[in-house]
């Protein structure tokens, strides 16, 4: 069976096509042969014997209505032959038809005495079968007796001829009949599997299109599975400019915003090289080189940061065991100092664990809490509770268009500078399978992330950190 379907899976759908039609003929070939030729023949004998049956019928009603009348004008089947046997005399008459033949005179006569009763159905080969001019079973005749009132027999007789012409045009109408159905059929799988293949065929030119990155235009419209393919395809060929056009825009405005910093570095280094201090004094001007160092260093770990968590997989433990408090005690530890006249508000609730693993939360919440001290004018606020977390400024509002796009990567803050920060936030948070989202408030701004339910309760600190 492994080896059928690896066979299968070479075969283009044209092919498939053709070996089901060659089996279907198959098939119904060994059915003409097993079954419906064994049930053509008995119904045919059937048949034969019943066209006896009713002109034996036929012939004892005329008969009996007109006695004494003559018989011969009663035929009504030019294949068929009447005889009378007169057991007493031992003689035959020829009612109608041609004389009666000698092996079946003999036969008659050998079972005169046997007894029965209404109407006995037999056949035999004639005599001029046994000269070997015939094959066997080429000409068998068919015969049927019944016994009359007054002890002689009436017999007609017919060639199995009749028999074989009639099971021929059976057997021709049924084959005749399956040959068209399966010609239509197999005109329907074709007109079925060419619909099928021109669609494949585009967009496999399609997808050849979108491989060497040239403009392509897929015009497959249906309803079915390989509509929704066509339209998945689609839309991911939008995805991939859209993504090739924000890398390309990312890798300028990456160039922009390291272009600053790195010339400013440059050129106070000459400066201080040739004994210039362009900031007044020599400690000024290397605290200005240091600063734009710091600015670069920040951009370039952000980078590799973002890069990395392209990667990030979920394969930590089903369940909420991460610590959340622990996380955000850390950050403030080393972010209040940034903005000393900010002031943190924190309303934490005990021992809250979310899922994931500890040091991409760490950059999100130092992210959040870092884009939080650039815009607030006087606190911020953390809140933390049950699969939900939240970092509130007091800066301004958002705009509309801005608030769908805050997470895009290499997003343009009002403050005109280009960051990623944001982006790693929502690329962490989704990989986890939380949901972050930023909402203007009266004053301010409100940075949420939050899980509609996980199945585990959050696991209490005694269950996974031992004392």
């Amino acid at each position: 069976m492994k080896r059928i379907r690896m066979w299968l899976r070479e075969l283009s759908l044209s092919q498939q096509l053709l070996s089901m039609v060659f089996l279907f003929i198959m098939i119904f070939a060994m059915f003409v042969i097993i079954f419906l030729s064994p049930s053509i023949e008995r119904f045919t004998e059937a048949e034969m014997y019943n066209r006896l049956h009713s002109a034996q019928e036929s012939l004892i009603l005329y008969a009996d209505q007109n006695p004494g009348q003559s018989l011969d004008f009663v035929q009504t089947d030019g294949a068929i032959s009447a005889y009378l046997f007169d057991h007493e005399k031992n003689t035959f008459t020829v009612i109608y038809g041609s004389k009666m033949d000698q092996t079946l005179k003999e036969r008659l006569k050998t079972n005169a005495n046997v007894p029965y009763s209404g109407t006995m159905d037999s056949y035999y080969t004639p005599e001029a079968q046994l000269d070997g001019t015939n094959t066997p079973g080429d000409n068998i005749v068919l015969y049927s007796k019944t016994l009359l009132n007054d002890g002689r027999e009436l017999i007609t007789v017919m060639s199995n001829a009749a028999q074989q012409r009639l099971r021929d045009s059976l057997i021709n109408g049924v084959v005749l009949l399956n040959v068209s159905f399966v010609i239509g059929f197999m005109v329907m799988l074709l007109i079925w599997v060419t619909t099928l293949i021109l669609p494949l065929s585009q967009i496999k030119y399609y997808i050849a299109k979108i491989k060497n990155e040239e403009d392509a235009e897929l015009l497959v419209q249906r309803n079915d599975e390989i509509g929704e393919v066509a339209d998945a395809l689609r839309d991911m060929n939008a995805q991939l400019k859209k993504q090739n056009r924000e890398k390309e825009e990312m890798i300028q405005n990456i160039s922009h915003d390291l272009k600053t910093p790195i010339a400013t570095i440059k050129s106070y280094g000459e400066s201080i090289k040739d004994g210039i201090y362009p900031y007044e004094t020599l400690e000024k001007s290397v605290d200005v080189i240091i600063e734009h160092a710091n600015r670069l260093e920040k951009k370039v770990k952000s980078l590799i940061i973002l890069n990395k968590m392209d990667y990030l997989k979920d394969t930590v433990e089903e369940g909420n065991h991460l610590n959340m408090n622990k996380i955000i005690d850390k950050a403030l530890l080393s972010l209040k100092v940034v903005r000393p006249e900010i002031s943190f508000i924190c309303e934490l609730d005990e021992e809250v664990y979310f899922h994931g693993e500890e040091e991409p939360w760490r950059i999100v919440v130092e992210n959040l809490i870092d884009n939080a001290l650039r815009y607030a004018k006087s606190y911020i606020k953390v809140t933390l509770q049950e699969d939900e977390l939240c970092v509130i400024n007091d800066g301004k509002n958002i705009s509309k268009d801005r608030l769908t796009t805050l997470f895009h990567r290499y997003e343009k803050g009002t403050d005109g500078q280009f960051g990623l920060g944001l982006s790693i936030v929502h690329r962490v948070v989704t990989t986890y399978g939380y949901r972050v989202a930023a909402e203007n408030l009266t004053e301010g701004v409100c940075f949420r992330i939050w899980h509609d339910a996980r199945k585990q309760k959050p696991k209490k600190a005694n269950e996974n950190h031992p004392a």
